[in-house]
């Protein structure tokens, strides 16, 4: 071979590559990138103890992620609060979050009620948040084009009942998103049967949303990005124990889900994953933090979403760092095995529930050296073996002074004896309870003005 045609080989094959790199480029340009995430749970504590700045921190890594990411769209699908009534705390959050991820409607933000938020709550502000490409939606059937949004940046196009279609800067395409926060019966607004058994009512309400979902997937089209955010629970989900008020009624079958969706963006499930039964790729993105101690065995993400017309979305997980895991740990061998563990620091960023098997009661002494060691144990349950579980008859009460039986019945329901500060402590608080009811005349009403004795021993 000639060394001039060598050199013509090698220029054609820098140009093949030259020009495969600037064609992947500019179909990675072509595509939407879109963030979902949900059920943040601002507010939420646990057992009393504040989780707002794990929460925070929470905030500040899914605005980074989003910035890292390049993302276009952030879709939020519900249970934005854990109360109808927030916290100023949990609200200012909240708003802080949105301002960050729509960077003044430059990235498209999309928010959902879910079970737990107030609806109108959630959108109060969005006369504001609508001119900065933040979307608030609290009711099925809402229309995102009452509100103006900005003229530059994101931008709705075209809105009605259930759905919209934006503009999204930076995309050449457009996204038509199906909306469907909480849609509990009277947030339809519609009765689905009034006197159905449980299983005809949770076919009757499975069948709506299916056909909610399928009448709205009519705006979807060939040349637009399509999309769903919801706040559902469907049929073959895993659930944890810090989700509430599921309703064992209010279950949708995947199979009544739209089948030419790119994605559908979920909440109300805190475990992250996939319902594979759906027709098309249907995802909860789950909690940002554990909130319970059933969600000790899996991690926490968000996930980031590739997709443009005419081809399957492309789905990553972006695992999340921000939270303190939750641990559990049972202790077989007694307390002394449980300080053990504090003392050599195990788990000593997490919150901790801790179970204790002992032959006797844990004193407010092994309780406080325990919490001073780990200060992230939360609970602490001792688990007392049993010996002698005699059941307490109404012979064998008789006659028996009030002191004697409470010390028969923790015996009965512990296994040992009540110990002495808790027998003391047990006789105050009724002594306290006769005393006032005493002090109201309750006793001598009741007593039918005779009088009776208030002190016990």
């Amino acid at each position: 071979m000639k060394s001039g045609s060598k050199s013509d080989t090698m220029k054609i094959l820098h140009n093949y590559v030259k020009y495969g790199i600037a064609l992947k480029k500019d179909r990675e340009e072509r595509r939407m990138r879109i963030l979902h995430t949900s059920d943040w749970h601002l507010g939420k504590t646990l057992e009393n103890i504040s989780r707002i700045n794990e929460q925070k921190a929470f905030i500040d890594e899914v605005c980074q992620i989003a910035d890292r990411e390049k993302i276009d769209l952030v879709l939020i699908a519900g249970d934005v609060f854990d109360t109808y009534t927030p916290s100023s705390a949990a609200e200012e959050l909240f708003y802080d979050a949105v301002d960050r991820l729509s960077r003044k409607g430059q990235r498209a933000v999309v928010v959902i009620a879910g079970n737990h938020d107030s609806p109108d709550r959630l959108c109060a502000a969005s006369p504001l948040a609508y001119k900065n490409g933040i979307i608030l939606l609290g009711y099925p059937g809402s229309d995102a084009g009452l509100y103006p949004t900005a003229e530059v940046g994101t931008r709705i196009v075209d809105s009605g009942n259930g759905w919209l279609e934006l503009q999204v800067a930076g995309c050449p395409h457009p996204a038509v998103v199906i909306t469907l926060p909480y849609p509990s019966e009277s947030r339809l607004e519609e009765l689905l049967s009034a006197d159905a058994d449980e299983a005809a009512l949770q076919q009757a309400y499975s069948d709506r949303i299916g056909s909610l979902l399928c009448s709205l997937s009519r705006h979807f089209r060939q040349d637009s990005v399509n999309l769903i955010v919801s706040h559902l629970y469907l049929r073959d989900g895993r659930t944890s124990d810090s989700e509430r008020q599921l309703g064992g009624a209010l279950i949708v079958d995947p199979a009544a889900l739209p089948g030419n969706a790119h994605y559908i963006a979920l909440g109300h499930l805190h475990r992250p994953q996939r319902v594979k039964s759906a027709p098309a790729p249907a995802y909860y993105s789950g909690s940002p933090l554990a909130y319970s101690f059933s969600e000790t065995d899996y991690s926490k993400l968000v996930f980031v979403v590739d997709a443009e017309p005419g081809n399957d979305a492309a789905v990553k997980e972006i695992y999340l760092n921000s939270g303190k895991p939750l641990k559990q740990w049972v202790a077989q061998n007694g307390t002394e095995e449980a300080l053990g563990w504090c003392r050599e620091g195990r788990d000593s960023n997490a919150w901790v529930d801790l179970e204790i098997h002992t032959d006797r009661v844990l004193t407010a002494e092994d309780q406080k050296q325990l919490r001073e060691l780990h200060p992230g144990i939360i609970n602490i349950r001792p688990r007392l073996r049993q010996e002698d579980e005699t059941a307490l008859t109404y012979e064998g009460r008789e006659g028996k002074t009030v002191e004697t039986l409470f010390k028969d019945f923790y015996k009965y329901r512990m296994g040992m004896e009540a110990a002495d500060e808790l027998l003391e402590a047990f006789l105050d608080v009724l002594n306290e309870e006769a005393e006032e009811a005493l002090d109201m005349g309750l006793l001598d009403t009741l007593s039918g003005g005779d009088g009776i004795e208030t002190q016990v021993s």
